[in-house]
């Protein structure tokens, strides 16, 4: 233990470097406050109450569990509102009094502490902060569809900014998880099923969040460290069903899930959420070789790992009791647990053996080193300045625009012709909350568009019909939603999915819905067996296209449905993955060429469930079709239009860099996604049929031409090698350039040798 000249101890010396202040401040502290540090068991909603004159109170809750480790190492949700926490409008903290109570509860944990050890505020950050009056997002599978990492770094420079106005800290965001099977319920949580995207996307991610900075050096009050949720492989989930076993071998693992979270590092992430599922055997938050072997040692990462909720007690089944679980996750490499029983007995693991003191002291170092540069001993009641909501707003909605996909437009039915006469019809037509997806608080009345608002917004002439609702067979709305079609010179089908939660939702202990009794058909808990809608909706689109009208289907989901009556009976055919509030303005937009669709497809859409998995990036063997129907997608990966047409010339290599000319051959401006595929011919690891390593946006005019040029480094030509290591390995590659997967198959190619001499790894690491 040190002390400055001053006699006050080094840990208080804002001035000292952050590594001396930890070492000072762990000499000081006793095995039962260090348990504490690392202990993070309450629910936030727990903590507090409101009081008749609109402040807020402190529970017995908290005071206990302050007083059972004399401190609060971090706290979950103290902000978060939803149907599981049940904090509303009038129970839970706005925008304004949410510094106030984070204020309220932190005092009390700094008073209480011996050594004066402030807590972190860990709040849910998914698509925006999951607090009452924060910002809503689009969900990661719109992020993912819009294809604009620089679009996605200053909303989440906006969703930080958010987060510590109002007294939190970290930031959990789901963006390691790849959507393989649609069917699982999280897949609107996935930035789409490339690992390369994602990749790219958790790069701006953590930009955004956390800002340019030294590797070690503090967040700025306006920034928040993030924890990529999940470390890795939750999206190889076996059928679909969240939290089902994963049937993942080690080169999956190592070339679809963990690109992502290895690019996330890179870029500088704070901490990582250990997944639940099992890889070779172990849970994530047991496994030594993926946490510390992986992670920390192959990877260089020095931040934190965080468990995900309740995942150590589940190592229980594997250890015998919750104590020695407790142990277990923190050898293997976890700092920090989440409303688990294990990590509340470390301080006894260690005297039994269990679990070594220095493993504990790590642990503990690394969480407080967090709290350390994010200043909160200098100031722990501080909150930064509150950015401004209208700002929020033009992004939330500038990323619905980029995600709106246009997958066909037969003859040019769209954008739709000045004067026509419009019937909007389905249950997408006039909602605002089955827009805004799953982690999502309450709004306020009033808070965003509809498509319906956003059209009568215009002036066009609209005529509306709800037709049926979006689970059920209630067909009794149909026949009013056909007169409108009919005497329409144009009709808009509003299709899709919902993960709105409501009070009479059941849970799970973790916050997965349990038994659903809305509309919900996606979400967290909510897997489906098949993929089609439901089927009044299904009866609706065939009333209406029956009347000969052209129609227009929208699909506003949270999964790729498989809807092939749409793609066959539509005159065009879009999707937007849950857009969020202002949804109906980027959708009205799009419909009417005030803009432009932007979006490409970030996964494959299947035919049906049957079909699955349709993937693009599968291995490369010669299989064919099913006897009764072909195996691949309805559209590929990467699919999209625009309301004009383009031409893209054969690939050019010079040097390092392919080179590829694109011109706009229609009468509109309009945008392509340039994307670059590798398809390896020879190769020391049998490949996949196609990888994306590359893609650009170009804006173009009509009849313009450009030159499209893309890099060819490491990021482009490395792979995993039989050893598991990702290296530039000798070889024979096909580089195209297409607008999706699937053009890529049939592009012109130009052909790319790495020479090098290879010589096979004795054996194949397991």
């Amino acid at each position: 233990m040190t002390a400055t000249r001053q006699g006050t101890p080094l840990y208080r010396d804002p001035a000292a470097p952050v590594d001396d202040r930890v070492r000072d401040l762990l000499a000081r502290m006793t095995p039962r406050e260090k348990a504490g540090q690392l202990n993070q068991r309450m629910y936030g909603w727990d903590a507090y109450r409101r009081t008749p004159d609109g402040g807020f109170e402190l529970t017995d809750a908290l005071y206990a569990e302050t007083e059972r480790f004399a401190g609060l190492g971090a706290l979950y949700g103290l902000l978060r509102a939803d149907a599981w926490s049940g904090v509303g409008h009038t129970t839970g903290s706005g925008a304004e009094a949410g510094a106030e109570l984070a204020h309220l509860v932190q005092r009390h944990v700094v008073e209480h502490s011996r050594l004066g050890i402030p807590a972190l505020f860990v709040e849910e950050v998914p698509h925006g902060h999951m607090a009452l009056d924060g910002t809503v997002l689009p969900v990661n599978l719109a992020v993912g569809a819009g294809w604009d990492p620089g679009l996605y770094e200053r909303a989440a420079a906006h969703a930080a900014a958010e987060l510590r106005a109002r007294g939190g800290h970290v930031a959990l965001v789901s963006a390691l998880d790849i959507a393989r099977d649609p069917r699982w319920g999280r897949t609107e949580e996935c930035f789409g099923e490339d690992p390369y995207l994602a990749a790219r996307l958790t790069e701006a991610l953590v930009r955004g969040m956390q800002g340019e900075r030294e590797p070690d050096g503090p967040f700025a009050p306006d920034k928040a460290p993030v924890v990529l949720k999940h470390f890795a492989g939750q999206g190889a989930t076996v059928g679909g069903r969240n939290s089902a076993e994963s049937e993942l071998g080690l080169r999956e693992l190592h070339e679809i899930h963990l690109p992502a979270a290895h690019a996330g590092v890179r870029a500088g992430a704070a901490a990582v959420m250990a997944a639940y599922n099992e890889v070779d055997g172990m849970p994530c938050c047991g496994n030594r070789a993926l946490l510390t072997g992986l992670l920390r040692h192959r990877w260089g990462f020095d931040g934190l790992v965080m468990a995900d909720g309740l995942a150590v007690d589940r190592l229980a089944r594997v250890t015998g009791d919750k104590i020695s679980a407790g142990a277990l996750a923190l050898d293997a490499g976890v700092d920090l647990s989440l409303w688990d029983e294990g990590f509340t007995h470390l301080e006894e693991a260690v005297e039994r053996g269990l679990v070594s003191e220095e493993a504990l002291d790590q642990a503990v170092a690394r969480v407080l080193r967090l709290k350390f540069r994010l200043g909160l001993f200098e100031q722990p009641y501080s909150a930064g300045p509150f950015p401004d909501p209208a700002a929020g707003r033009d992004l939330s909605t500038a990323l619905a625009r980029a995600a709106v996909t246009l997958l066909h437009n037969d003859h040019g039915v769209l954008p739709v012709s000045t004067g026509s006469c419009i019937a909007l019809l389905g249950p997408h037509a006039d909602t605002v909350a089955h827009q805004l997806g799953d982690y999502t608080a309450p709004q306020r009345p009033g808070i965003g568009t509809s498509v319906l608002d956003a059209l009568r917004r215009t002036g066009v002439d609209v005529r509306h019909a709800k037709g049926c609702a979006l689970t059920g067979d209630d067909l009794s709305g149909i026949p009013e939603a056909i007169a409108a079609a009919a005497a329409s010179d144009l009709a808009v089908l509003v299709l899709g999915g919902s993960s709105a939660r409501t009070p009479g939702t059941e849970f799970d202990a973790n916050g997965a819905a349990r038994t659903v009794v809305s509309e919900m058909t996606c979400g967290e808990g909510v897997d489906l067996a098949g993929l089609r809608l439901g089927a009044a909706q299904h009866a609706l689109l065939d009333a209406v296209t029956a009347t000969g009208t052209p129609t227009v289907v929208v699909l506003v989901q949270g999964r790729p449905h498989a809807v092939p009556e749409a793609a066959e009976r539509a005159a065009a055919l879009l999707t937007v993955w849950y857009p969020g509030p202002w949804g109906g303005e980027a959708i009205a937009d799009v419909l009417l060429g005030r803009a432009g669709p932007m979006g490409r497809l970030p996964v494959s859409v299947p035919r049906s469930a049957g079909h699955l998995p349709v993937y693009y990036n599968h291995k490369d063997t010669e299989y064919g079709g099913y006897v009764d129907d072909g195996a691949g997608p309805l559209h590929s990966f990467g699919h999209g239009l625009a309301y004009t047409s383009f031409a893209y010339g054969p690939p050019r290599l010079s040097g390092r860099t392919v080179e590829v000319d694109v011109t706009n051959t229609g009468e509109r401006h309009g945008r392509t996604v340039a994307q670059l595929y590798l398809r390896r011919l020879v190769t020391p690891v049998w490949p996949r049929a196609l990888e994306l390593r590359g893609f650009q946006a170009v804006d173009l005019e009509p009849g313009e031409c450009r030159t499209v040029a893309f890099g060819l480094g490491p990021d482009q030509l490395a792979q995993v090698g039989a050893d598991l290591e990702t290296a530039v390995l000798p070889g024979t590659v096909e580089i195209r350039v297409a607008e999706s997967a699937r053009r890529a198959l049939t592009a012109v190619p130009v052909e790319l040798r790495v020479d090098q001499s290879f010589t096979a790894p004795d054996e194949t690491p397991l």
